[in-house]
């Protein structure tokens, strides 16, 4: 049983552990892990020999730690756990307790590349129907390979941070602030262990690259986005802001959370033939306060595995601190998609937020999303619109 106060039944107890790095008052950042709602400062931890590392948490950020691989990371949530449970220990560890109300949160770690898939069968068949009416919804190569663009790390930010309004070009002639503004609701995977180059990563071994897992709210611009996209696919309507949640949940806290995956047809090339398992994840998101859907991460018709492995079949290596997003996850109804476009309909058809009717953010708007793997609660990602700088 948990001795931190309040842990026990929480979103963050002993199951859970998620870590992220903190700026107390002394303004120093620290790698921690959350407990309930406390921050335990591993760099102390480690720092008095309670935690062992290799003095890798004793670093601003988790990107040593991450590069350690499972055996490490197994024996450090294995010590954290007896920690935590025992009492004994007590005395030695709460005073590295911070509550989270006397802190900041800083990004974990540092993004060295950044993707994103468009995994959902029917998100892809949502924009599909809005953006080519009359013609089929997916495209011929959707079943066949996980479809996906390379972001730009340098903009991926950490929860609370604001959001600048993106100019951009609309249309032809046309340049200012988008009036499109959107958001995608995703689920991102933190590589820890890299790869060679030119050998590829088999789906087998997803658990000894990735370490974790995030929220992701890819923010997107559908007014930049539509006149640019063809023929490269998303650029500058994509590239101004993406926002992962500040705790990173690692993979060993999500064992009891798989489930299966939709069954794929056609039948995958053998180096995409997974075993079809899915995180149970149920998201949910919120626009000014307001829970607008229920996206349910378990319908993604590619799993992270296969994702993995097509984004490395080329030879192209993993290094620490990549990031790949499931692209925006969307469920069969109207109140389980996972973007603003689909729930208004590209705009036609404005969703009710409170007392007003709304199709894309507005200045001031917040949008914030969770998610549930069973009794885990993920980090939330938060994200306020801020005018468009002149």
């Amino acid at each position: 049983m948990i001795w931190v106060p309040g842990a026990a039944g929480s979103g963050f107890d002993i199951d859970h552990l998620p870590y992220g790095v903190i700026v107390p008052a002394d303004g120093r950042p620290r790698c921690a892990v959350r407990v309930g709602d406390f921050a335990l400062d591993l760099d102390r931890a480690e720092a008095t020999g309670l935690v062992l590392a290799a003095n890798s948490l004793r670093e601003p950020n988790l990107d040593s730690f991450l590069a350690l691989g499972p055996a490490h990371w197994s024996a450090v949530r294995a010590r954290l756990i007896e920690l935590l449970e025992d009492s004994a220990q007590r005395d030695a560890v709460e005073p590295m307790l911070i509550p989270l109300d006397q802190v900041t949160n800083q990004l974990a770690w540092s993004v060295a590349d950044y993707v994103d898939f468009y995994s959902s069968e029917h998100h892809a068949s949502n924009v599909g129907q809005i953006f080519r009416p009359g013609q089929p919804a997916l495209l011929p190569n959707w079943k066949h390979l996980p479809i996906g663009y390379h972001g730009r790390a340098g903009t991926v930010v950490v929860s609370e941070t604001p959001v600048v309004r993106p100019n951009g070009q609309r249309t032809a002639g046309d340049f200012g602030p988008s009036r499109r503004l959107d958001i995608e609701a995703e689920v991102g995977f933190v590589v820890g262990v890299g790869s060679e180059l030119g050998k590829p990563v088999a789906w087998q071994d997803f658990a000894e690259h990735v370490f974790g897992v995030v929220l992701v709210n890819d923010w997107s611009a559908r007014d930049i986005q539509a006149w640019e996209y063809q023929p490269l696919g998303p650029f500058l309507g994509k590239s101004f802001a993406t926002s992962v949640s500040a705790w990173i949940t690692p993979l060993a806290a999500l064992e009891k959370s798989w489930t299966s995956a939709p069954t794929q047809d056609p039948a995958v090339l053998p180096y995409l033939a997974d075993d079809r398992r899915a995180l149970n994840l149920e998201i949910s998101v919120e626009w000014n306060g307001h829970e607008v859907s229920r996206p349910p991460y378990a319908s993604m018709y590619w799993t992270p595995a296969q994702q993995l492995a097509h984004m490395t079949v080329n030879g192209a290596s993993l290094r620490t601190g990549d990031l790949f997003a499931s692209g925006t996850v969307s469920g069969p109804s109207r109140a389980q998609v996972g973007s603003f476009l689909e729930l208004s309909w590209g705009g036609s058809e404005p969703a009710t937020i409170g007392s007003e009717k709304r199709t894309y953010l507005e200045d001031g708007d917040t949008v914030t999303l969770r998610a549930m793997a069973g009794s885990i609660e993920l980090g939330p990602v938060v994200g306020r619109i801020v005018a468009a700088q002149d």
